[in-house]
């Protein structure tokens, strides 16, 4: 996550681009909230019998919602008061709530099952009408996963943007592989593979034992090369058992029309990463739940020709290092995101600039 203050100018705040800039209309934001905090929630009790003194887990449920709700309203008030040029009066609670509503809701990390997700409201209902595309976006997206790694068991995200060929970060495969001469090699005793599964799974999803158990993913043949100047690496990837790979995704080979501000969204695997993120700020996002795989939309916020450098404000994570960065209108990768800095913004490779690189050209990229 980054920030750029907008029309919130509170220090210290997560909030990547102000409420003025995610949303139409803060009035009709802070009604749809407040609409959402008069329904009715049961919570379920467990038939187990506690210990005296240990709260049941619907007590601990509405202990949660009331805090929630009490963020949210908060915020729905602060909503209201910037929308009457009143920001002066917007107290501490006030931008804590506000911040959440842009963080939940304008600039959400949605949770990925079997490969589709949840409808949205406000402004991001237009996903719904995306939603076969989206879907093919989202399956030719894995978790690079690692064996023989001394503390990782997956160090980032990666994409299928050629025949046999995935994208990732440098530094994503920096953990697993070294130059060998001209080239590169996996470190000794290691190897990596492609899993485009890892996805939340869904508790009320039948299990069906005529189903094939899920895919194995894609096992990491070769380090076709890291890219000397940004932080790009492709990698040969192969499906098991000889099986066919999908079609790779298409990469925009010209500049798109209207950047920045050019509606766009993540898939990758955002983790845990304490070290960069406000700790309250991510559990309001990712709810504790994280390793898994997300849709993340957002905008673009700033882009300079010849620059090699793509900002965006999706609510990413560590986990994310290697994620495509996908045109809402059209769903081809614009970028490779790469980082992000908190209060600042997120970074990625605008991908046209380098349709003529050798790298991109040895792993037949699928320019489009």
């Amino acid at each position: 996550m980054g920030n750029g203050s907008g029309g919130v100018p509170h220090a210290g705040s997560p909030v990547a681009t102000g409420p003025e800039r995610v949303f139409d209309d803060l009035r009709e934001v802070a009604a749809r909230v407040r609409a959402g905090l008069d329904a009715d929630i049961e919570y379920e009790e467990s038939a187990e019998e506690l210990p005296p003194g240990v709260a049941s887990a619907a007590q601990i449920s509405k202990f949660a919602q009331d805090e929630r709700s009490r963020v949210l309203e908060a915020g729905a008030s602060g909503l209201e008061k910037l929308a009457d040029d009143r920001a002066d009066e917007v107290d501490d609670d006030e931008y804590f709530g506000v911040e959440a509503i842009v963080l939940l809701e304008g600039r959400p990390a949605i949770l990925v099952k079997g490969d589709d997700f949840a409808s949205q409201s406000g402004d991001w209902a237009v996903l719904d009408a995306s939603r076969p595309a989206i879907r093919e976006s989202i399956t030719r997206v894995g978790r690079v996963e690692v064996t023989g790694h001394p503390s990782l068991a997956w160090i980032g995200t990666a994409f299928l943007v050629g025949p046999d060929a995935v994208m990732t970060n440098r530094h994503v495969a920096a953990e697993f592989s070294r130059a060998d001469g001209a080239g590169w090699t996996f470190q000794e005793g290691m190897s990596a593979r492609v899993d485009p599964a890892e996805d939340m799974p869904s508790a009320d999803a039948p299990v069906d034992p005529a189903l094939p158990a899920p895919s194995a993913g894609y096992a990491v043949t070769e380090v076709i090369g890291i890219h000397p100047e940004v932080d790009m690496a492709l990698l040969r990837i192969a499906p098991p058992d000889g099986g066919q790979l999908p079609t790779p995704l298409a990469v925009a080979a010209d500049t798109p029309a209207n950047t920045p501000d050019r509606p766009v969204y993540v898939v990758g695997y955002p983790a845990w990463d304490g070290r960069r993120n406000e700790p309250e700020s991510m559990r309001r996002i990712f709810m504790d739940i994280y390793n898994v795989k997300r849709l993340q939309p957002g905008m673009t916020t700033e882009y300079v020709p010849g620059g090699r450098v793509l900002k965006h404000d999706c609510s990413t994570l560590g986990g994310n290092s290697g994620s495509p960065v996908f045109d809402l209108t059209d769903h081809r990768v614009l970028g490779l995101h790469y980082g992000g800095r908190y209060r600042i913004g997120n970074v990625a490779v605008p991908l046209w600039e380098m349709v003529d690189d050798p790298l991109l050209v040895r792993a037949k990229v699928n320019w489009v």
